[in-house]
């Protein structure tokens, strides 16, 4: 099922408009995510809204938002204020201005959406406002509300969409300086940023984020597999924890040689462990976390898994004594 749309409303340059919808570009509704629960019943633990005074449950329709001025003093304001401060952009972005990709700093980029025409109508205009913005390599600067809050959004071209990035404001950014200021000025030598460089040399690759695998949410369903299956978890054994780096050079020196030595059978290792085992998929990992009910469900599960285990074991077996008669 398609997403639901973050918002809806119309995209203008200038006179030039057309309805737009904007969805998520992103989602981590297939990450493994928990509930809490009362250990000593199983129950699933639910929070009331209770006043902090009286200690009693507040109604949704009493609860309204209010400013911290003082210890216990707050200025109230209300959904019906904050509706009348809403700017045009509760319905419109408006572009205001386009600035060339690379100034734009990547510390101010928050989420990625995208933006596609709403309806039939209006593609054509959409589809000016796109090419206009590929031709000259420009992004789009706009304002959204998401939220009840004005947001900045870059807009650039995507196949055939546009990308929207809500972006911070400056309050929002921290001055690296107040970070940076203590780092030690250290005088790099020809002969470290050499050896340095062959090692990123060795490593260098293209970017295929498809390579990446979540490591702890592979650890994470295989877990929850076990405990559903019954299976007894070994205890983790402690990390082995490496000693400083005396020498620098010695160790860029060490590390040169390992890359050299290790990228060949790597590669190989990676090779046959791919033609031998599948990649394990992370995605979907919902069909494999199918929900047990009742005690005869989870006891069925166990002694499905005996039953495997005893099917597996029948073939060693079998060829054990092979080896003995023979």
């Amino acid at each position: 099922m398609a997403p639901r749309a973050n918002w809806k409303g119309f995209l203008r340059l200038s006179l030039v408009t057309c309805p737009v919808a904007l969805y998520p570009a992103t989602s981590e509704s297939e990450k493994v995510s928990f509930n809490q629960i009362n250990k000593k019943t199983g129950h699933r633990i639910k929070y009331a809204k209770v006043d902090a005074e009286t200690g009693e449950e507040v109604a949704n329709d009493d609860i309204v938002k209010g400013y911290k001025v003082d210890t216990d003093t707050y200025i109230e304001v209300t959904k019906d204020e904050l509706d009348d401060i809403a700017l045009e952009s509760t319905h419109t972005i408006e572009i205001d201005e386009f600035v060339p990709k690379s100034d734009i700093d990547s510390r101010y980029l928050i989420r990625p959406y995208y933006l596609v025409p709403d309806g039939k109508v209006g593609h054509d205009a959409f589809a000016v406002i796109r090419e206009t913005a590929r031709s000259l390599n420009k992004v789009a600067i706009g304002r959204v509300v998401l939220t009840n809050r004005e947001h900045v959004i870059a807009l650039e071209p995507l196949g055939k969409g546009l990308m929207g990035t809500l972006l911070r404001y400056p309050y929002e950014v921290r001055d690296e300086k107040d970070y940076f200021d203590d780092i030690q000025d250290v005088k790099v030598t020809k002969d470290m940023l050499d050896l340095a460089k062959h090692i990123v040399e060795k490593k260098s690759a293209s970017f295929e984020p498809d390579n990446f695998e979540d490591h702890y949410e592979g650890a994470l369903v295989d877990l929850i597999n076990k405990k559903r299956a019954g299976v007894q978890l070994p205890a983790k054994a402690a990390p082995k924890t490496s000693g400083n780096v005396i020498n620098l050079m010695d160790a860029l020196k060490r590390s040169l040689a390992n890359e050299g030595e290790s990228a060949p059978a790597a590669k190989a290792k990676e090779s046959s462990k791919a033609a031998k085992k599948p990649k394990k998929r992370i995605e979907g990992q919902r069909e494999m976390l199918l929900p047990i009910s009742g005690k005869k469900a989870k006891e069925g599960a166990k002694e499905g898994t005996k039953e495997e285990a005893k099917e597996t074991r029948k073939p060693a077996r079998a060829s054990a004594r092979s080896r003995k008669a023979s």
